[in-house]
């Protein structure tokens, strides 16, 4: 193998730049675009592939071993294109037994290009629904008029829909199966607040005092138990709302209140 040289910068992190034959590494991405080879990425989606799999004999061993094996064969070229470094991962994993390992990498691997595609094929539409946002009456674009609570028309709210519209887009490419997506765009079910799902929360819920208070309930700073009279039932009915109100966005609702009361 050639003998590396390495270069390193004044910077604080010093970054590293390797070199084969004195030419630096070029990574040509899918865009055409080229990049600095920066084997740290590499050892990044190695590590996430292992972590992926439920195996406590993994160690940070196994990690290093792809890693060095998969950056020597990457660092015999001057320029390699992403999926040919990603190709190099799964036939590293598969030469050295790591089934698992590389079931999840690919899996992942698929995923993304199923997301990529997904992105690429409504492009035109995710751009459309951006441009409708410029129109300034509210009542010609029903992304405008989606939250009641919203003034579409203003400046803090088309910001906030332009936000939600690139939101809802990365939800569907890449957060939701497609079988899903194509059924609310069918119109069959409808995934209600999609732009928040990035945010890793539900929005708007219904609260079951009935379960809720069934032998009391924590508010996460101290237990509550099971009200005995329809006063201090409908004083912990809206403690309930207020804590959970702290921990999530939207809005919330008790079914049959009078119900619960009675």
């Amino acid at each position: 193998m050639t003998q590396n040289t390495i270069e390193k910068t004044n910077t604080t992190k010093q970054a590293v730049t390797l070199k084969v034959d004195d030419q630096p590494i070029h990574i040509i991405k899918r865009d055409g675009k080229v990049v600095d080879y920066q084997p740290e990425k590499i050892a990044l989606a190695i590590k996430k592939a292992f972590d992926a799999v439920n195996n406590s004999q993994y160690q940070n061993n196994d990690v290093y071993r792809v890693h060095h094996t998969v950056t020597e064969l990457i660092e015999q070229k001057n320029r390699i294109e992403i999926e040919e470094i990603q190709d190099t991962i799964e036939k590293t994993l598969l030469n050295f037994n790591y089934q698992d390992v590389y079931e999840a990498f690919s899996s992942y691997r698929d995923r993304r290009a199923n997301s990529r595609q997904n992105f690429l094929s409504k492009q035109h539409k995710f751009l459309k629904s951006v441009e409708q946002l410029s129109i300034k009456d509210s009542g010609d674009v029903d992304e405008k008029r989606e939250n009641a609570n919203i003034n579409g028309d203003g400046a803090m709210g088309m910001m906030l829909q332009y936000g939600s519209t690139i939101s809802k887009q990365f939800s569907k490419s890449y957060l939701i199966s497609k079988e899903f997506v194509d059924a609310h765009e069918e119109g069959t079910i409808h995934i209600h607040d999609m732009d928040f799902i990035p945010m890793g929360t539900t929005t708007c819920c219904q609260i079951d005092l009935e379960a809720l208070f069934e032998n009391g309930f924590s508010t996460g700073h101290g237990h509550l138990r099971e009200p005995k009279d329809i006063a201090s039932y409908s004083a912990l009915a809206a403690i309930a709302i207020q804590s959970n109100q702290n921990d999530q966005h939207g809005g919330q609702s008790i079914p049959a209140f009078d119900h619960a009361l009675s």
